[in-house]
């Protein structure tokens, strides 16, 4: 390990308190050690300190829980109803490094359930507005904005190194793609849809059939998105996110993904897992 991280390390764990660190410590002494804020949390995590933003998390996840989600980094693909939800969970969870990919531009009718959107931004980049948000919700991710449509080829280039992808398109005619990209690259996919008060989330294990074969084909060429059909609402949005973020986290620490495929129905509170 070089001489400046292992000076760096030996500062934290002397301006510790009760095993944790404040984030101005750690901004203080990542400067002086010439190094961002990321490597800094990573490296009060080898030393047993708890950076203070994270320590609510340590009833359910070990420092080396965090390490890892400290260094891993993202693949998000869609920046809308369902992105927005799941880039703030990932960022504030601690999750390193994120590449969110969306073309797209806020509109009035984003406002009812888009986190990212607001009055102010309507016309702006999603992935602008994405990396604004960020620097402001932790400063320590590297937020990586593509402000392009992921088709396959964009897909298997963003995913070099990448742990995990996470899909959060709508319809499903343009999730194979992606799909596609991630069992191509070997890289787990968490995708999920919503439509009025209905949501489903599931993981893609690389080279597995994913919800475009489960739904079937005929659903994705119907002139018709159910989501445009049943509209999308803000608690559907965040609960489908919500779930894809258990999922991420389990994966990223290395825990076994749920099996099938989660359908859940907010209209009558009713939770299903569908092994495929």
């Amino acid at each position: 390990m070089p001489d400046d991280l292992s000076q760096l390390e030996s500062a934290i764990h002397g301006a510790a308190r009760d095993g944790r660190i404040t984030e101005q410590t750690l901004l203080e002494l990542a400067s002086a050690a010439g190094v961002d804020l990321l490597a800094a949390q990573r490296a009060a995590c080898r030393v047993g300190i708890w950076p203070a933003r994270y320590v609510r998390n340590a009833r359910q996840l070990s420092l080396q829980d965090q390490l890892a989600l400290l260094e891993s980094r993202v693949l998000l693909v869609g920046l809308g109803g369902l992105g927005g939800w799941l880039l703030e969970l990932l960022a504030r969870l601690g999750v390193g490094a994120i590449t969110g990919v969306d073309a797209d531009r806020f509109e009035e009718s984003n406002l009812n359930r888009q986190l990212l959107g607001d009055a102010d931004n309507l016309g702006q980049s999603k992935a602008e507005a994405a990396a604004a948000r960020m620097a402001v919700v932790n400063p320590a991710t590297h937020f990586t904005p593509v402000a392009r449509f992921a088709d396959e080829a964009l897909s298997v280039r963003l995913l070099r190194g990448m742990d995990l992808a996470l899909d959060a398109l709508g319809g499903l005619d343009c999730r194979l793609p992606l799909q596609e990209a991630a069992a191509r690259a070997g890289v787990p996919l968490v995708s999920a849809g919503i439509a009025g008060l209905t949501g489903w989330v599931a993981v893609v294990l690389p080279g597995r059939p994913g919800p475009v074969q489960w739904l079937g084909a005929g659903a994705a060429e119907s002139a018709t998105a159910p989501e445009e059909e049943l509209g999308n609402l803000a608690p559907t949005a965040a609960m489908a996110a919500s779930l894809q973020a258990a999922e991420a986290l389990k994966l990223l620490t290395g825990r076994p993904p749920a099996p099938g495929m989660f359908i859940f129905d907010l209209a009558d509170g009713d939770v299903q897992r569908i092994r495929l």
